[in-house]
């Protein structure tokens, strides 16, 4: 018996990078007012217009009717960390004080594995209801917390990416590790879960301060033993970081040559933040194939700093967009492209909705490398979707009465949009959430 089904509404997904004009590029958006995705197996069997795919549609097959509203690729996020939903919007002091306030302390208590398993599934579930159907997540110094994220996020069959913390200084000792226990962890995590399901491990020092050149060397062969891994860290987020860094590796030439000095710089080495750098940084990264991050939530939110896009676009770093939660504020995609839209309006350099949601889809899946799964609508893909209301709120009901164009439509969403927005999010075509029975 056919596991054929197929969703029915506007559908949206991009085919490239469609640029920084208000005009995208030729081809790169592909857009439908009546669209028909056909689903089998948990993957994109098809996609385009309704009309022509439902000439040769079998009888019978089930139909998901979301008229009016906008059936895109489940949104992607390559930066933030499950451990801290319960700190979201602690008060906002700059990263250092926070990360001692706040963050290492509630941290600790993931050494409970019912603790994990609760936080853990609670941070799914929120992603799930904001359309984010992937994410690059941190997770604590407890394998512990790691067995929590995977076991739930492989209960859904959700495409997670995420690792142990390692740090082995500059932290409290229950949270940290040593350079040998850190790596043994590591490897028996990544024996258990790389490759599981939609699982990917991701080998994760939390920053330069907090890891001894001795961490920091271990970690280098073990990317090694396991090439094309994801390594995850943060950059030159914050001015006193930077300054931190500056007097712990007096004898690097500067903040990313740390990770460089440790073979850490090199294709999937995703650095969060990469505020305070300049351009010969900007293109070493580029040419050893690491991405940045931009997180302009928790930039704001904790007074860190504008990151400059367009540089690093000129200079051909991959960048990503993401929410940085528990520094960030909002699970909600819109209310990150918002911010980004705003970092952009202060540097002179606007944010079209043709790019952000390009970022969010497509793009955040090349900076993870895994477009070859994920982050279109094109056939093969994993049906990974979410559907979005244009008219989810009073106000975007009056924005959209005006008959907007499609790039006025993302352009409300990503401004005045939010959680309320996300009317259903699949995986692998299987209907996980659903805002009517929520």
């Amino acid at each position: 018996m056919s596991s054929l089904n197929a969703l029915r509404g506007m559908t949206l997904h991009f085919n490239d990078d469609p640029g920084t004009s208000d005009e995208p590029r030729e081809g790169s958006v592909e857009f439908h007012q009546d669209g028909l995705i056909l689903i089998q197996e948990g993957r994109i069997l098809q996609s385009g217009p309704a009309q022509v795919l439902l000439e040769n549609l079998p009888e019978g097959t089930p139909i998901e009717h979301w008229p009016d509203q906008l059936i895109m690729p489940g949104f992607i996020d390559p930066h933030l960390h499950y451990s801290q939903l319960d700190i979201i919007a602690s008060y906002g002091r700059q990263l250092l004080d926070w990360l001692n306030t706040y963050t290492f302390p509630e941290e600790c208590r993931f050494v409970d594995r019912a603790y994990a398993d609760e936080i853990a599934n609670a941070f799914l579930e929120q992603l799930l209801a904001n359309g984010v159907t992937t994410a690059l997540a941190f997770c604590t110094s407890h394998p512990a917390s790691v067995d929590a994220l995977f076991s739930a996020a492989f209960e859904r069959n959700m495409r997670m990416l995420g690792g142990k913390v390692m740090m082995d200084r500059n932290a409290p000792a229950a949270l940290c590790d040593t350079p040998e226990t850190g790596i043994r962890d590591s490897r028996q995590l990544i024996e258990q879960w790389h490759n599981r399901g939609r699982l990917e491990y991701a080998i994760t020092p939390r920053f330069a301060p907090t890891s001894t050149p001795q961490q920091l060397a271990a970690t280098g062969e073990l990317l090694s033993d396991y090439p094309g891994m994801v390594m995850q860290t943060h950059l030159s987020e914050n001015r006193q970081e930077v300054e931190w860094v500056k007097s712990l590796f007096s004898e690097a030439r500067d903040y990313l040559d740390v990770y460089s000095r440790y073979q850490l710089v090199r294709p999937r080495a995703i650095f969060a933040h990469g505020i305070y750098i300049d351009d010969d940084v900007r293109q070493r990264l580029a040419d050893d194939g690491g991405a940045i991050a931009f997180c302009p939530s928790s930039n704001l939110f904790l007074g860190s700093g504008l990151f400059d896009w367009r540089q690093a676009r000129e200079q051909e770093v991959r960048v990503g967009i993401a929410s940085d939660i528990g520094a960030g504020t909002s699970f909600s995609p819109f209310q990150t492209l918002q911010d980004a839209y705003k970092v952009g309006q202060l540097s002179g350099q606007p944010l079209t909705p043709w790019q952000a949601f390009y970022a969010h889809t497509l793009g955040n899946a090349r900076v993870l490398d895994i477009d070859h799964h994920i982050g279109s609508l094109t056939a093969g893909m994993e049906a990974d979707i979410t559907v979005i209301n244009p008219r989810a709120t009073p106000m975007l009901t009056r924005k959209d009465r005006h008959d907007p164009t499609l790039m006025e439509k993302l352009f409300n969403l990503m401004i005045l949009g939010d959680e309320r927005c996300i009317s259903a999010t699949y995986v692998m075509g299987k209907k996980l959430y659903d805002a009517a029975s929520h």
